[in-house]
């Protein structure tokens, strides 16, 4: 209890200095609208007797129209600029009414026991209103609230500006060395200042809600003010050699109590003195002048200055591994896909039904299956079934299953006088025309043969064309 009693006692005291000055301020200005508005309430109660105000009210109410006005009140949210212009306007306005109120009620509190008094007796002389406009009376007598949002400029930041500028006495370097809630230009915080030195509703609505700031959050923006130039030559003076402790600057607030700012600690001191040092701001340090005359390097200079070798990429030798990888992949993909590609086209001319002419030039002879024809455009051909290790010209199964065919199965020759024949190199047999051709026989090949291989049949056609041609050329190298 006794450490709770002594830390709000600590608190208050703080709160107490960090806004001494600008309580002196706002006082100021409210003693003057105070004294502004009385004695012009004196002059006026002065120049006029009792029967003629009366008589002046009488008449200025008679005036006033009937009309029907209800109770409530609409409350509609009002914009930052809008209130305070409301406020100012609704003061210069009463000080001027009739009913004699005096400018800035609104911003204040209750009035004090002088004001009571002639409030009393102005209320004597005057008649009843009516009803309407005496609820709107009571009404406008209501403070306004203080915890009200007066614009972008917070309490905390009020207590920013005013800490700054009595450290620094500059708007300019509180412009650039302060952090607000919000960013300023330099004309709203010379604005905001003045309006806090001269405009008493406007610095009293400041003062009253920096009063309400927590103790806590007043401490954390006095430890943000700037650093006067008097504490900073209190800092230059240590040397940049030196290796300072947090004893070190701890001394130095001792010695100068005056100089520093309130909030300073040995640890706030320590990292503006890093902060100087690295800025080379201390006595002992010293700037190195640019280079004069011819010295001084130009961009073109620079560039043929700088090595082009080195901004060569170097070799990764990483990185040229994977790509040769990469691409010895590719290509491997592209083999398959090659040889593929001749079953992707039977599949397409069986399903579109649009096949090429048996023959052409090159073509010797035909074995048509029910799925697929396979061109014989060589002198000799293999038959089988096509494996990765085993790679052979006619692929006999992309016509049908042809797991019970051997991977060689048989050879197709065509003899120098025109004569085709098939020799059996399977284990199964070959059937020509329903003839068995065992395993190491062989059998001649006629126009329109029926080769049956393993329940697979094709029918074995002859480029009679080309074959005419063939044994002409070949009887005449017999006559020679």
């Amino acid at each position: 209890m006794m450490s709770n009693s002594a830390s709000a006692v600590q608190n208050s005291s703080l709160e107490g200095r960090s806004l001494d000055k600008a309580d002196q301020q706002c006082a100021v200005g409210a003693f003057g609208t105070r004294l502004m508005s009385t004695g012009s309430v004196g002059r006026s109660d002065g120049d006029q007797s009792p029967s003629a105000q009366k008589r002046t009210a009488t008449q200025a109410f008679s005036l006033l129209p009937k009309r029907r006005s209800s109770s409530r009140s609409i409350k509609r949210k009002k914009f930052d600029d809008e209130l305070v212009e409301s406020s100012l306007a609704k003061s210069s306005t009463r000080a001027k009414g009739p009913t004699g109120m005096e400018p800035g009620r609104y911003s204040g509190s209750e009035p004090s026991s002088n004001e009571k008094r002639k409030q009393i007796s102005k209320s004597t002389t005057v008649p009843s209103a009516p009803s309407s406009i005496a609820k709107r009376l009571k009404k406008s007598k209501q403070p306004l609230q203080v915890t009200k949002d007066l614009g972008r400029w917070k309490p905390t930041d009020d207590l920013l500006l005013i800490n700054a500028v009595l450290q620094t006495n500059d708007l300019t370097a509180v412009h650039l060395g302060v952090k607000f809630s919000c960013r300023f230009t330099l004309r709203e915080i010379q604005e905001r200042w003045y309006a806090l030195l001269y405009d008493p509703v406007i610095s009293k609505l400041a003062c009253q809600a920096m009063r309400q700031l927590h103790p806590e959050a007043i401490a954390a923006i006095q430890a943000k003010a700037l650093y006067s130039k008097a504490e900073e030559q209190q800092l230059a003076k240590i040397g940049s050699t030196s290796q300072p402790t947090l004893d070190t600057f701890q001394e130095l607030l001792n010695k100068h109590p005056n100089v520093f700012y309130q909030s300073r600690t040995a640890k706030s001191l320590q990292v503006h003195w890093q902060l100087m040092k690295q800025y080379y701001l201390l006595e002992d340090q010293t700037v190195q002048p640019l280079p004069k005359g011819d010295q001084v390097l130009n961009f073109s200079d620079a560039e043929d200055m700088i090595d082009d070798s080195k901004l060569k990429e170097t070799r990764d030798d990483v990185l040229e591994h994977e790509l040769t990888l990469a691409d010895r992949r590719q290509k491997r993909e592209i083999r398959q896909l090659e040889q593929e590609l001749p079953k992707w086209q039977v599949l397409v001319d069986s399903v579109t039904g649009i096949s090429s002419p048996d023959f052409d030039n090159q073509t010797l002879a035909v074995l048509r299956g029910r799925m697929v024809r396979y061109l014989m455009r060589s002198r000799e051909i293999t038959l089988g079934r096509a494996t990765k290790d085993n790679q052979i010209d006619v692929d006999l199964s992309l016509e049908g299953p042809a797991w019970k065919i051997s991977r060689r199965q048989g050879i197709i020759k065509l003899k120098n006088n025109g004569d085709f024949f098939i020799a059996n190199e399977g284990r199964r047999p070959i059937y020509i025309d329903g003839r068995p051709v065992l395993n190491g026989n062989k059998w001649k090949l006629n126009n329109n043969s029926v080769v049956e291989i393993a329940g697979l049949r094709f029918v074995f056609l002859i480029n009679q064309d080309l074959i005419a041609l063939i044994r002409a050329e070949a009887a005449k190298m017999n006559q020679q």
